[in-house]
């Protein structure tokens, strides 16, 4: 049985359980009924009003609902009441999705996470499951331990949650150095919001063979493959873990090391369900996620995907109004893939320049570099160096004028104006004068004697 509290902030369609039907379908529960209840504020103790309490009691006892599976989410004390007063159990939206992570996880990482997700959801509502209670009676030889079971569970949990942070923390590192060595290739990455058809696209760009069927979380490892982009060459391109609305806390912070592919792309794809009647609805969502993890200012291309499904259409167009750069696709018939690969192209291209510079003869090492992370237009052969005429990406001109090479723009680009300056050493660089960043010069924080 599910339930749902609308409150005055929450956008639904016309259907606000279908998403939550989903969900539930995807953990492999028979949906029998729900419940839906508009108000202002949910109630501290049930959630749902009391009557409507009353109302979901008699469904579940007339169904014969084994489970009440709540879209919201639930405070400990709420769910122990609810339960009290229906007589099943009942589970919040953060533990339905939790639930759906751990059954599709694949990878020891995937487990990882997952696993620290969950127990730190757990630690604030752990109850007695055992009847065994450690003895706490008075009197000389009558001494337990002193902790009740309940107690014991919750400094186990906190250790375990100590071990695999500490896990993750060293896949992180892994990971973070995996991806930083593909640095000298350009990085595309999809994100999207869960069956948005992700992994169909990246089948269709790559034939990577990437499992892809109408399940929510699908796919929770990160998947790197080559697409050749036509009229470009090759890049890398990335399958990440989709979003959903109201994507519990706990794994955003759990699936940090998944997401450093995203994080470091040079462009985002962002796919969205044109199927979908709540498509700009979920694009708000996958923004916000993406703003929790500090990349909603990179590089993306909203893709509109699915619009060869009835009425996709018409809410692509929708959708293009909000966003006039979108691009509509289908990623299963391949309609709108050329406009689509064009358009990848164009904007690759934003961030590359073309140079001119000069190699001495005996540097073999810069010149294969430069073939490397770039494309070599042209070679002149002089008796001291070589002419080379190159496209690379911006990001790496900073070095070739670190290293002290000349160079020429042939794109009309002044380089002092779109690099950053490279600060100096820290040995070097003057102590701070005390005032903050921002601040106006006539706002001094510290006396110059205090900060002596």
């Amino acid at each position: 049985m599910l339930a749902r509290v609308i409150g005055p902030s929450d956008k639904f369609t016309e259907e606000p359980l279908e998403e939550m039907t989903g969900l539930a379908t995807t953990a492999g529960t028979e949906v029998v009924g729900g419940v839906c209840q508009r108000r202002d504020t949910p109630d501290p103790r049930t959630y749902l009003g009391k009557g409507k309490v009353h109302e979901l009691k008699q469904l579940v006892k007339n169904l014969e609902a084994d489970v009440v599976i709540f879209d919201n989410d639930l405070s400990p004390s709420q769910t122990r009441n609810l339960e009290k007063e229906i007589g099943k159990r009942v589970v919040d939206r953060t533990e339905l999705i939790l639930d759906i992570f751990a059954s599709n996880a694949r990878t020891h990482e995937a487990r990882l996470q997952v696993e620290l997700a969950q127990l730190e959801y757990s630690l604030p509502r752990l109850k007695r499951m055992w009847t065994h209670l450690s003895r706490q009676t008075m009197g000389v030889g009558m001494r337990g331990p002193g902790e009740k079971q309940l107690e014991v569970d919750r400094r186990l949990i906190e250790k375990r949650i100590h071990e695999l942070k500490q896990n993750l923390a060293k896949v992180e590192r892994r990971k973070q150095r995996e991806v930083e060595g593909r640095r000298d290739y350009i990085t595309v990455s999809l994100v999207g919001y869960t069956n948005a058809g992700k992994s169909t696209l990246m089948n269709r760009l790559t034939d990577a063979g990437v499992e892809a069927v109408d399940k929510l979380f699908a796919t929770l490892d990160t998947r790197t493959r080559r697409w050749n982009l036509p009229s470009w060459g090759p890049v890398l391109l990335s399958d990440t873990v989709g979003f959903i609305r109201d994507l519990p806390h706990h794994l955003v912070a759990s699936f940090r090391a998944t997401l450093e592919e995203a994080r470091q792309a040079d462009l985002l794809l962002h796919v969205a369900d044109a199927s979908n009647p709540a498509v700009l609805e979920q694009i708000s969502a996958v923004y916000a996620v993406l703003q929790e993890l500090g990349i909603d200012e990179k590089r993306t291309i909203l893709v509109i995907n699915k619009i060869d499904v009835p009425e996709a259409r018409q809410r692509a167009e929708i959708v293009r109004n909000r966003y006039p750069r979108a691009i509509a696709i289908s990623a299963r018939s391949g309609v709108g893939l050329t406009e689509f690969a064009k358009k990848v192209s164009e904007e690759l291209s934003r961030g590359f320049a073309s140079i001119s510079l000069q190699i001495p003869i005996d540097d073999g090492r810069t010149m294969a570099w430069l073939a490397k992370v770039g494309e070599v237009r042209s070679k002149q052969f002089h008796e001291q160096f070589v002419e080379m005429h190159v496209r690379l990406p911006v990001r790496h001109v900073g070095r070739l004028l670190r290293e002290g090479h000349t160079i020429e723009s042939r794109d009309g680009r002044d380089w002092a104006s779109i690099l950053p300056a490279d600060p100096e050493p820290w040995e070097l660089q003057p102590p701070t004068i005390g005032r903050a960043v921002g601040q106006s010069d006539d706002t001094t924080m510290l006396a110059d004697e205090e900060v002596a």
